[in-house]
């Protein structure tokens, strides 16, 4: 057995948003990881982690199927992705981290630092027919894609990237894809008004909100390459929160005792819109090729379609472009919520099958 790096593995393909640098591979957001195909009979991953509260979650595909999820034990440790196949065969590999950056824990971290394998040869892999990138909350953290539907803990088992309506869209379509999310984040506040707590003021890093030293020295904080992974569609599915926030309590700053609330007024949703105008225009400054979707409704529409659709209007009158549309989305039902009051499963699929319809219409053919 021998093992070497993912990174001097030419044939592996990182997944996420990385860092400039050489060495271990960080996992930051959610559906971060690597695939590769792999002729041997046995292989098997090589992990660091650590963490004070929640502990990283990783899923394991084989030839397409979910085979394994299983939590990351602080330290380092060995995985087998599998053993005893028959050697020579073609074997698709597919790690994913499930667990979102967490911003409230700067010591979770999860470092990919080799590969460990005997005979075999790794494949090239096809090349992705797009390149598509998700920018959103605990939805698309996948927060609820899995457990029990009365689950209530916010705790890093209920987070999946497989049950995702990401992942669906991304595999539907024969595309790579990315993920930029927070759990309880928005456009101006969290869910419970904290003005500190909005998505797109991270966006041009690789994850900048993945807080700590550690996280730092990782790379989190660096700008994100954005022509070294030109995507071809991204995916806002922003302003739950900010629906959330308006029915909630007021934030107190504890250093100034200043209070931060989101309310339906008038002058409020005037400036969610411009928020939202705001957010487009930055995210086409980073892509000046890709389509914008803001694709949007499945914990309910609310107050925010309106200011959405009024948004994606304005700025496309505004900067003159065409590659702009605002997906209304399935909204969850009593028998498609997951946990935590999240969508499932079956919601993940219905967002999925609307998106890579929408995708299909307006994407160029590949291949």
């Amino acid at each position: 057995m021998q093992t070497l790096s993912l990174r001097a593995l030419s044939q592996v393909r990182l997944l996420g948003r990385q860092p400039d640098g050489s060495g271990p591979v960080p996992l930051f957001y959610t559906a971060s990881g690597f695939e590769c195909i792999f002729t041997g009979s046995e292989l098997a991953l090589c992990i660091e982690a650590g963490f004070a509260l929640y502990e990283p979650w990783i899923s394991v595909e084989l030839n397409g199927a979910w085979i394994a999820r299983f939590p990351v034990q602080a330290g380092r440790s060995e995985v087998t992705l599998f053993r005893g196949m028959t050697p020579g065969v073609p074997k698709h590999i597919r790690v994913l981290k499930d667990v979102q950056a967490m911003h409230g824990d700067p010591d979770h971290y999860l470092l990919l630092t080799g590969l460990r394998f005997s005979g075999g040869d790794f494949l090239p892999l096809p090349e992705p027919a797009y390149r598509l990138e998700f920018v959103g909350d605990s939805i698309t953290s996948g927060e609820g894609a899995i457990g029990a539907a009365g689950e209530e803990d916010w705790v890093s088992p209920f987070f999946s990237a497989v049950n995702h309506y990401a992942q669906m869209t991304a595999d539907a379509l024969g595309a790579e894809w990315r993920i930029v999310s927070q759990s309880g984040w928005g456009l101006l506040s969290s869910w419970d008004n904290d003005p500190r707590c909005r998505v797109m003021a991270y966006y041009d890093t690789v994850c900048g909100l993945a807080d700590g030293p550690h996280n730092a020295a990782l790379g989190a904080q660096q700008p994100c390459r954005f022509d070294a992974w030109p995507a071809d569609a991204v995916i806002l599915n922003l302003g739950t929160n900010d629906n959330n926030a308006m029915e909630n309590p007021p934030w107190t700053d504890p250093a100034t005792g200043r209070q931060y609330a989101q309310r339906p007024t008038p002058e409020h949703l005037a400036a969610l819109e411009q928020s939202a105008v705001d957010a487009i225009k930055q995210v086409r400054a980073r892509n000046p090729q890709a389509w914008i979707l803001w694709a949007f409704g499945m914990l309910g529409a609310g107050r925010m379609d309106a200011v959405l659709r009024a948004a994606v209007s304005r700025a496309a009158a505004e900067m003159n472009d065409s590659r702009l549309c605002y997906l209304p989305l399935p909204a969850a039902t009593a028998g498609t919520l997951g946990a935590r009051r999240h969508p499932g499963v079956e919601c993940h699929r219905q967002a999925a099958q609307a998106l890579t319809t929408c995708l299909r219409s307006i994407l160029p053919p590949r291949g």
